[in-house]
């Protein structure tokens, strides 16, 4: 919205700011910053008043969070996402496409992390909205979003696949690439709904992803950068560097609040909206398949449920003590934080790796 005050600009002065995106990305950061500063708290304490015993706690997870986490209050998430909303809306231009792609994503799947979340206060159980109405719903959001994407992108990249390192490769997927974008952003969603189950361990992760996928967003929309990293130029991108700024300041805001001992969970209400729109960026940008790499816990974290269930199922046995993985570790008798602080390196390390994919061609 801010962006229009450059038609008052002659080209020199304050207002000239406004047309750079990297400014814009800095407002949007101090923007959501401050708004989770300034609304934390009041929002904590409302969500306290409204659910009398916080978020129910699974019964079959690690004994100590029957104790530890009891009475903690849920739908965090609304923090955050309220912090990204009035931030990009703010800085971002509102002319370009691919800024409401991820903005549509990320309200979609908010929506039914919040429908989730309100059915298992309302309820005082840990069975939410049933799992195949929430694929549903969000495979429908997801299918809007692949198929605007495709419209949007240049006619060169419209429906296909592009392979890091291998500057030159493209796999044409036709009408097929619909259904992977589905996949994509609908699988980002839950892998990061099923990474948040300890203080901090989550949104830190999501941070980083987002922070390395708003500069791959910013380098492919420019078409100077583009030439001398030699990968596919998706014109308009760069606009996603003020969602990503603006989900990093909204991200500190809550964390402040999430810190072990978390005061607030920020529930599937901000889990599947984050992760749902992280897909989305990497759809937008051509870099479905850097994602897995940058995202690289978040998919460890669901191939461990998928592996556990799917060896149980076939021999009675469990592969890890409990899963997702984090549990795992915990049996073995690691400290929370220690696990949360070494899997946020363990997600820096893999977004240095998934930037390097930029220049190593």
């Amino acid at each position: 919205m801010l962006y229009w005050l450059t038609n008052f600009s002659d080209g020199g002065d304050v207002f000239n700011l406004f047309r750079y995106i990297t400014f814009r990305a800095g407002g949007a950061f101090f923007t959501a910053l401050v708004f989770g500063f300034l609304f934390g708290r009041p929002l904590i304490n409302l969500l306290r008043r409204r659910q009398k015993q916080g978020q129910p706690i699974r019964e079959d997870g690690p004994e100590s969070h029957l104790t530890t986490k009891a009475g903690t209050p849920t739908m965090g998430g609304l923090l955050i996402l309220s912090a990204l909303l009035v931030s990009t809306l703010l800085w971002a231009r509102l002319d370009n496409g691919y800024v409401w792609i991820v903005l549509l994503v990320t309200a979609g799947f908010g929506m039914i992390g919040f429908a989730d979340d309100y059915a298992k206060v309302a309820k005082n159980n840990t069975k939410g909205v049933p799992g195949k109405v929430r694929l549903a719903i969000g495979f429908g959001i997801a299918l809007m979003a692949a198929w605007w994407a495709a419209w949007l992108h240049p006619d060169d990249l419209t429906y296909r696949l592009a392979l890091p390192v291998f500057k030159d490769v493209l796999l044409n997927l036709g009408l097929l690439f619909l259904p992977f974008a589905m996949i994509v952003i609908v699988g980002a969603a839950n892998a990061v709904n099923l990474t948040d189950g300890l203080d901090g361990l989550a949104i830190m992760p999501v941070m980083i992803a987002a922070g390395t996928l708003g500069v791959i967003a910013y380098a492919v929309g420019r078409v100077d950068f583009t030439e001398y990293l030699d990968v596919h130029y998706v014109p308009g991108t760069g606009e996603i560097l003020i969602f990503s700024a603006g989900l990093i300041g909204g991200g500190l805001g809550f964390l402040w609040y999430n810190a072990p001992p978390a005061a607030v969970f920020m529930g599937d209400t901000g889990s599947l909206a984050l992760g749902g729109a992280l897909g989305a960026i990497a759809v937008a940008t051509k870099h479905e398949i850097v994602l897995a790499i940058v995202g690289g816990l978040f998919v460890v974290e669901a191939l461990s449920v998928i592996i556990q269930v799917a060896y149980f199922k076939r021999t009675g046995k469990r592969v890890f003590l409990m899963a997702p993985i984090h549990h795992h570790f915990e049996k073995q008798g690691w400290a929370e934080p220690q696990i949360v602080i070494r899997f946020w390196i363990i997600s820096l390390i893999l977004a240095l790796i998934g930037l390097a994919t930029l220049k190593v061609r």
